[in-house]
């Protein structure tokens, strides 16, 4: 990366953590969806580190969306766990090295549901929930979404001493635009038995 893909890629973290600083200070998450919606949209579209190939970006006309679903906006509690290393697996050759430090609970589909929290070892850290649900290779990308990545900006927020969980806000990660970006992927134990209909979707 030379100095001016730098400057580039600090431009675009600072305008998303600009965006979900706002989303967590909004009292309509439908409103914050629509401003999230729009605002990845013209990233995507015009800025220099978008993800998408220059033959995509060509014809880009927005991304795609489950409608906004209120149900799907959840409040998880937290159980701690003693940091477990765990190599996450990726879009590339290689694992990407997290710490599993605990489990997220919440209801969904009339049942009781968990997903495994990470915490990235690299320095500054950062938490990282990625998942795979019912939709995972139909509806959405095989190899999961992103919920929370707060080392990239994506961080929903607290509730007192729980975690903020809105399935509408779940995103691709770039290697699902094109191969050239490696990603980390949610591990086994973050398979959702249920289609999960929220947050970006394939285009139909």
């Amino acid at each position: 990366m030379d100095l001016a893909e730098a400057i580039d890629l600090l431009d675009w973290k600072r305008r998303v953590f600009a965006l979900y600083a706002d989303i967590r200070s909004t009292a309509a998450p439908d409103g914050a969806w629509q401003q999230w919606r729009a605002t990845r949209d013209e990233l995507f579209a015009r800025h220099p580190q978008t993800p998408l190939s220059a033959s995509d970006r060509a014809t880009f006309s927005g991304l795609a969306y489950y409608d906004y679903d209120p149900a799907l906006r959840l409040v998880a509690s937290v159980e701690a766990a003693p940091p477990t290393a765990s190599e996450l697996p990726s879009s590339g050759l290689d694992g990407i090295l997290f710490d599993r430090i605990g489990r997220a609970w919440f209801e969904l589909g009339g049942a009781r549901h968990a997903l495994e929290l990470y915490w990235l070892s690299a320095y500054g850290g950062g938490l990282f929930l990625p998942f795979r649900d019912g939709t995972s290779g139909t509806e959405t990308y095989g190899g999961g979404r992103y919920l929370l990545d707060t080392v990239k900006g994506a961080d929903l927020g607290l509730s007192e001493d729980n975690l903020t969980l809105d399935f509408n806000f779940s995103y691709h990660p770039s290697c699902s635009y094109q191969p050239a970006w490696v990603c980390p992927l949610p591990p086994a134990a973050n398979t959702l038995p249920v289609p999960v209909r929220a947050g970006e979707r394939t285009r139909p």
